[in-house]
């Protein structure tokens, strides 16, 4: 059993307890070189292995990463990441290692090249600690739709730790990597941070490049980082988004932003939106608790807490699950076992071999999926399904619009309740509805956070949502910031005695 010595600091912080910011300024400063930094983060990734964060790491290959980057810090060339140790989520495609997606379908696939975000972290000096684990092909809420193992979470090894990004949100909570990348489609940055008690952010629709993440939903997807603190997370954001306009036709024409310069602004006067659809029935009052506490936190900070509505949260959920699908079943129809993924051994013709290899690479969720999004795509469907799901979408950005004529920044829980038991949610309608409050954001493009704001029932964390309009990422992070100088929620972190052996 790892030692409580082991994960929590004390006079002198180990490495796995140092924020992305102080272990990138150790390296600079040759406090510590970036190959016994990743050692050291490789051996604590390893002794947890059953925690299921990682579903591969290559200890050469990061070495070798790290070797490159210590040269660099020598010559006086090293980039604002260099040598720092960063896992990515199993959606990216990497060169140097495995790409699944969580999926069968993907077993054993090596891509030629680095998935944008993968790039720019790289160019910047990140060292690539492995692949995180997630559900398959980014679907579900609770890392257990992954193909090859459920992540657990440390707080509560009995509990999910949310999805897709499960095996992000483990990977920081557990110091397993000081940050990570991960993706959010409808919540999937958001969720898994608040149940493991770290800071994610999803960034507006277009920020980070989507170029090389293997595509679930793509007028939703978007990368972005979690890791634990706000400024750690405006420094990896600040690394990872930029145009890139020649690879991805989503991508913004929108200059590169330093989000951290703005991280000390006062909240005087901040207008912080509650939308009264978002405290109402269904809302734990373990999570309810929480959250208002946080919200007295900002008011003591000078922000005035706001009351609005965004009317049509409840139609987030369907209208979420009629166009999220339909875009999985165009994007998956893609693997069919000719020229890359998983073919079935044994196969009469094409047509059987198009079956079989599908039935056999894809799980429950994903056929799910992909089943209902051909039906809402079907001849005589697609007006009646579709097309008003996309309706509706527009009308959920709008009230959006509508309600930052009132507010600033809008603020309520990332989830009803904290991380549940696993298996507890076996029917794929209640996983869906537990996304009732980070989907009305993702239909809308809008950027998003979760920031620890306290513990909730059998001392698990409980995550307070920010949401900015467009483009008002430094604004988020700001918020975040001041509340984390204001509070220890940010710090806190699995006794030795949640973690498994």
């Amino acid at each position: 059993m790892t030692s409580e010595a082991h994960l929590s600091s004390g006079a002198t912080p180990d490495l796995h307890d140092l924020t992305v910011t102080a272990l990138a300024k150790q390296l600079r400063d040759g406090k510590v070189s970036a190959v016994e930094t990743a050692q050291h983060f490789l051996a604590r990734a390893k002794s947890q292995a059953a925690l299921g964060a990682f579903l591969s790491i290559d200890e050469a290959a990061t070495l070798q990463q790290a070797q490159a980057a210590d040269k660099r810090i020598a010559a006086g060339s090293a980039g604002v990441l260099e040598g720092v140790p960063i896992a990515h989520k199993d959606i990216f495609v990497t060169k140097d290692f495995p790409t699944t997606a969580g999926s069968k379908m993907l077993a054993g696939y090596r891509s030629p090249f680095d998935a944008t975000v993968v790039s720019r972290m790289a160019t910047l000096g990140a060292v690539t600690l492995g692949k995180l684990n997630c559900d398959e092909f980014a679907m579900g809420s609770g890392n257990e739709n992954s193909a090859y193992m459920p992540a657990l979470n440390p707080w509560d090894t009995t509990r999910i730790p949310g999805g897709s990004s499960g095996g992000s949100a483990v990977a920081v909570a557990a110091r397993l990597a000081p940050a990570v990348t991960g993706t959010d489609t409808g919540g999937s940055i958001r969720q898994p941070s608040s149940f493991c008690g770290i800071t994610g952010i999803k960034p507006t629709y277009g920020r980070a490049s989507r170029y090389g993440m293997v595509a679930f939903a793509s007028s939703l997807d978007q990368a972005g980082p979690m890791a634990r603190t706000a400024e750690d997370c405006a420094l990896l954001l600040s690394a990872m988004c930029g145009p890139d306009l020649d690879r991805d036709s989503t991508s913004l024409d929108v200059p590169a932003e330093d989000y951290s310069l703005r991280l000390n602004d006062s909240l005087e006067g901040l207008r912080i939106g509650l939308p009264k659809e978002f405290f109402g029935e269904g809302l734990s009052a373990d999570v309810r608790q929480a959250i208002d506490a946080a919200l007295k936190e900002y008011e003591k900070l000078g922000a005035k807490l706001v009351e609005i509505s965004l009317p049509r949260t409840e139609l987030s959920i369907p209208v979420y699950y009629i166009i999220a699908p339909a875009e999985a079943s165009s994007n998956l129809s893609r693997f069919d076992g000719v020229k890359f993924g998983h073919r079935a051994d044994q196969y009469t013709d094409l047509l059987d071999m198009y079956k079989k290899s599908r039935a056999q690479g894809f799980g429950d969720e994903v056929k799910r999926r992909i089943m209902i999004g051909t039906y809402v795509l079907s001849h005589g469907y697609y007006d009646a399904y579709y097309l008003q799901a996309q309706k509706i979408r527009r009308m959920i950005a709008d009230d959006f619009q509508q309600a930052f004529t009132q507010c600033d920044v809008i603020a309520g829980p990332v989830a009803p309740t904290v991380a549940w038991k696993l298996g507890a949610k076996s029917d794929p309608l209640a996983n869906y509805l537990a996304d009732i409050f980070t989907l009305p954001s993702s239909l809308a493009g809008l950027p998003g956070m979760s920031v620890p704001a306290g513990l909730g029932e059998g001392g698990m964390p409980v995550g307070l949502q920010l949401i900015g309009n467009y483009l008002q990422e430094s604004r988020l992070l700001n918020a975040a910031h001041r509340l984390q100088q204001a509070t220890d929620f940010h710090l806190r972190q699995p006794s030795a005695s949640k973690l498994v052996s």
